[in-house]
């Protein structure tokens, strides 16, 4: 190859430098989204949302703000409790009472109303039942006639030992006779002594012979007036248990046909007391003595006095509280045993 060949295939040096202004254009398209990306990734004050580049949690939580804040102008501008949002609650404003709460009250605890002594009145031995007086509901008073149990049995005792106490009284006054014409033989030494000293144990014996019929018969009559069944209290019956013909028995004896250990449950209306199972976190703020409100569910506008009665000497562990029962003062028709009550407690010393 000659030189004039060599000279053709030879670059000029200006064609070898290459153009830079392509260079530039990359370089500043670069820089440019540099700073696009950072002034979207640094935060600013007042710029707490951006869309497409916060968290899910952090976009719930701007917008449970923007309903709060929304719900409160709300609120300020009608008044209507209905315009705050269910579940958030502003911490610089103050939860409303419960309603019909007590003001002062330290703590409110809600329990069952409770009669202070249920009396089930059972027999004192096994009988039948003759007659039965009352029912469910009906009241009471103390010494009222409420169940007859048949005691024909016992009249018919009764009137067997009558004839054995007659029977008995004659014995005793032959003896007496005998006695008499006993100490007129010895007087006259017509008898030895033996004779007046038997005379006299055979006096004796027939005594103590009536004596023991007379017994008898106060035990029959005592057993009659067993038959005859009172209300020990003033009160309402609460459950009538039996019915007239129906066995009944002082104790049971296995099964659940036995006879009937009960006949009436009966209770004082005016002596209630409400029944509370309070939380061991809850023992220091209640103590004997303590006045209380009260006030039944199904009447809250009904409140009685009360005062802390009666406290558990032991607690349940199973729950973890300690049964408390509070003395209601002068309670009413509006105070039924075993609905719920809400008793609220008062400060005291």
């Amino acid at each position: 190859m000659n030189n004039e060949q060599l000279d053709r295939l030879r670059i000029a040096s200006e064609r070898k430098r290459r153009p830079r202004g392509p260079v530039w254009i990359i370089f500043g398209g670069v820089a440019v989204l540099t700073a696009v990306i950072f002034w979207f990734a640094v935060p600013r004050a007042g710029d707490s949302i951006r869309t497409g580049l916060v968290s899910n949690k952090e976009a719930a939580k701007a917008r449970a703000e923007s309903e709060l804040r929304e719900r409160a102008a709300a609120l300020k501008k009608d008044g209507s409790p209905a315009a705050r949002p269910s579940g958030i609650v502003s911490s610089n404003t103050p939860t409303s009472p419960r309603p019909g709460s007590v003001d002062g009250s330290i703590l409110t605890v809600s329990g069952y109303i409770v009669n202070r002594e249920r009396i089930e009145i059972s027999p004192r031995f096994m009988g039948l039942v003759k007659w039965i007086g009352v029912k469910k509901g009906d009241a009471v008073t103390n010494g009222q006639v409420v169940v007859l149990l048949d005691s024909a049995e016992y009249e018919a005792r009764l009137g067997e030992i009558d004839g054995q106490i007659a029977g008995a009284q004659v014995a005793a006054e032959k003896a007496r006779l005998d006695l008499r014409r006993a100490e007129e033989l010895v007087r006259e030494r017509v008898e030895m002594g033996k004779v007046l000293d038997d005379a006299r144990l055979q006096v004796r014996s027939a005594e103590a012979q009536l004596q023991q019929l007379r017994g008898s018969r106060q035990l029959i009559e005592t057993w009659i007036g067993w038959c005859t069944i009172r209300s020990p209290i003033r009160g309402v019956v609460l459950e009538k248990l039996v019915d007239p013909g129906e066995l009944v028995s002082p104790q049971t004896f296995g099964g659940t046909r036995g006879p009937s250990t009960s006949l009436i449950a009966v209770a004082d209306p005016e002596d209630l007391q409400i029944e509370i199972d309070l939380n061991e976190s809850d023992l220091p703020k209640v103590f004997l003595g303590q006045k209380c409100v009260v006030s039944p569910e199904a009447f809250p506008d009904h409140k009685y006095e009360g005062v802390v009665a009666e406290m558990a000497p032991e607690a349940s562990r199973q729950k973890g509280t300690l049964q408390v029962k509070v003395q209601v003062r002068n309670p009413d028709r509006f105070l039924t045993p075993e609905l719920s009550a809400k008793v609220d407690f008062l400060p005291g010393k």
